[in-house]
């Protein structure tokens, strides 16, 4: 493949929709560049899908504009297209065609010239992995294969930006991996937008996370930023000699400066961490120079599930700060 123009970007600009009287989307904004795969979540109803719609051209945004590669996707549809290629959550697969007589149903629709369509097949033949069921009609595919072929046809024009819905909703494991795979191998020369609501998948391919809530964007920043907002982030846990319990609470105190609250259950402590750095340092020389014997010190490195749930949910003060 070749290498992407560098300004093969997606972009939204203050994309907003309503339906009636709910207002699904406001006023979204952001960026994806070459060589970025970047991954787009949120509870149910926050507005996903909708924004994916609005960025490919589907749905038509009540205010603002999408773009591929700088062009606009309403004012020039046909051209944006040919930049981008489109995954959605439940994409249309014809279960009585062959995959490769599907793909050249595709590659017809979008045009691609006879002279190049056997080299584009035998690429992405290659790429998703499809040799073995090549000739095999899509009706009798497993759902892996399924979302093999659905990304197929994404790339079969071979674009600059990929824009891919719940890629991996439904399979089992395995299958999970293998579409994370293919779109890790791709994700050097593409801009690649993933919508999930599999938060594993983020640290599996992604290298920035884009959190709407209630239809706006709530956060755009690295996966390490991300964790870092939980409110245990940078803390320890202690478990110390039964012996030394008592005097442990004094001799933690002491790190006054760089632990703002401290948890005792029996021989069990939990270090808060006063402004997010890591204080497991901290923790080790104190107790060296008091002698205390410490059977275990692990720093609380939060997971995105909780972190998630901890930033969406109603209460969230991250919430109120950004209202």
């Amino acid at each position: 493949m070749s290498a992407p123009h560098s300004t093969a970007r997606i972009e939204a600009n203050g994309l907003s929709k309503s339906f009636g009287e709910i207002q699904a989307v406001r006023n979204v904004s952001f960026s994806v560049n070459p060589g970025e795969v970047v991954g787009f979540i949120g509870p149910n109803g926050a507005g996903k899908s909708t924004t994916l719609r609005m960025l490919t051209g589907f749905l038509r945004p009540s205010e603002g504009s999408a773009s591929i590669a700088g062009i606009d996707v309403l004012k020039h549809p046909i051209q944006a297209r040919l930049r981008f290629g489109y995954l959605p959550e439940t994409g249309p697969l014809y279960g009585e065609m062959t995959v490769v007589e599907f793909l050249r149903f595709v590659a017809g629709a979008r045009r691609i010239r006879s002279v190049e369509l056997d080299g584009d097949l035998i690429r992405v033949r290659k790429v998703c992995h499809l040799e073995k069921v090549w000739h095999q009609t899509i009706e009798t595919l497993s759902k892996g294969y399924r979302q093999r072929v659905g990304l197929a046809q994404a790339i079969i024009h071979d674009p600059d930006c990929l824009i891919l819905d719940e890629p991996t909703d439904g399979l089992d494991p395995n299958q999970k991996q293998e579409v994370r795979d293919l779109v890790n191998e791709m994700a050097a020369e593409k801009a690649i937008l993933l919508s999930t609501h599999i938060l594993e998948e983020l640290e599996a391919v992604c290298s920035r996370v884009i959190l709407l809530h209630q239809g706006e964007i709530l956060l755009d920043e690295s996966l390490e930023a991300m964790r870092k907002r939980h409110p245990l982030f940078g803390s320890v846990k202690i478990r110390v000699a039964p012996a030394d319990a008592d005097r442990s609470l004094s001799v933690f105190g002491k790190l006054e400066p760089f632990v703002e609250r401290i948890d005792r259950q029996g021989d069990h402590f939990l270090l808060r961490s006063r402004d997010k750095r890591n204080v497991s340092d901290a923790v080790l020389a104190v107790s060296k120079d008091a002698g205390l014997a410490l059977l275990e010190v692990a720093p609380v490195i939060p997971r995105l599930e909780e972190v998630f749930q901890e930033l969406t949910r109603p209460q969230s003060k991250f919430i109120e700060e950004q209202g």
